[in-house]
Order: structure tokens, then C-alpha cells, then sequence
């Protein structure tokens, strides 16, 4: 094991058990930051996912975005490729896909423009550490390559950390949004 890949593992595991402790504190409505920064961009084809243990969950913003626009949640077709992103509609049909994630039933593949993007930790620098896979940072770099694609990091303010560990190929979050605010890196 690299240093590098030491320091993201230790990372990672400081990170879940902040994400953990606030997901048990956390009440209604953490979505609502997230609500309003996607209200700007009404029917932009959103990408959000299906939260698992203590994520923060996104579904509330989806249901609204889905009101104006089209809304997909990420499929992991193998693992080393980028993720697809299948059409999602509040009250669809789910079944468990790959890693555990819920996927929608019937497989309908679109392209977001905005990317809801889960995370173990951050920066304030636009940083992400996800769970090691490199789905994202995949998926982004492909995004990105085809026209500007917004990655939108969604977190508890806990999961906060100043010196995240970062690889050159990991790809940046132009915004983070928390439970009590947006950060914008550079901003």
C-alpha cells in the first residue's frame, strides 16, 4: 500500500465515523439547501442516487427536481468503468443493483448535466474522497471530456476535511452542499 492510498484509507475511516455520528443527530430537512441550489437549474437532467447507510439523502431534492426535468441514479455496470445513469421517477420500481445500490427496475439510460455527488469526506477546496472504487472521478473525467457537467458534492458539514488526501486524477467538486449551506471552492 502506498503512502498515498495509507493516508486515504485513514481518511476514510475518521470520515465515516464523523458521517455516522451526524447522520444520528441529523432531523428533517437536509435536503433543503440542496432544494434550493437545484431550483436554479430546473430541468437540467439531474443525476442523484439512492442513499446507503449514513449518506445524506438526496431523495427530497430529487422528488422536486423531478417535477421539472429528467432525474437518473447511477448503475454500476463493472467495476474500473464509468457509471451509467438510469432514468429515475419518484415512486418507480427499485431493485437492489451492484454494491447494494437501488436501481430503477426498467433500465432507461440518459446523460446528466449535474451529478449529485455522494462522499465519505471533502475539502473546502473542492476535494472529494469517495470509497475507493473510482466510479466518480471515472464518470466525471467522461462527463466532463463531453460538455461541462456540474459535480455537486452532497454532505454533512462533519465530513469537512482541510487536508484531504487527493490523487491528480481525482476529479474536483465545483460545489458542496451541506445540511446548513453551499460552499463554493475558490469562492
Amino acid at each position: 500500500m502506498s503512502d498515498l492510498d495509507a493516508r486515504k484509507a485513514e481518511a476514510r475511516r475518521s470520515a465515516l465515523a464523523r458521517r455516522k455520528v451526524a447522520h444520528e443527530a441529523a432531523g428533517p430537512g437536509r435536503a433543503g439547501v440542496l432544494s434550493s441550489l437545484l431550483a436554479g437549474h430546473r430541468g437540467v437532467p439531474l443525476a442523484g442516487y439512492m442513499a446507503m447507510r449514513s449518506e445524506i439523502d438526496p431523495l427530497p431534492a430529487m422528488e422536486e427536481a423531478a417535477a421539472h426535468g429528467p432525474v437518473c441514479v447511477p448503475v454500476i455496470d463493472a467495476p474500473g468503468l464509468p457509471l451509467k445513469f438510469a432514468l429515475w421517477e419518484p415512486g418507480c420500481v427499485l431493485i437492489d443493483g451492484p454494491f447494494g445500490a437501488r436501481v430503477p427496475a426498467t433500465l432507461a439510460f440518459i446523460e446528466p448535466e449535474i451529478v449529485i455527488v455522494p462522499l465519505v469526506a471533502f475539502s473546502r477546496a473542492g476535494g472529494r474522497l469517495g470509497y475507493g472504487g473510482g466510479f466518480y472521478d471515472r464518470t466525471l473525467e467522461v462527463l466532463r471530456a463531453r460538455r461541462p457537467t456540474l459535480a455537486v458534492g452532497f454532505a454533512y458539514g462533519a465530513q469537512d476535511d482541510p487536508d484531504l488526501p487527493l490523487a491528480p486524477f481525482d476529479q474536483p467538486l465545483d460545489v458542496i452542499v451541506t445540511e446548513s449551506g453551499v460552499i463554493t471552492p475558490g469562492g
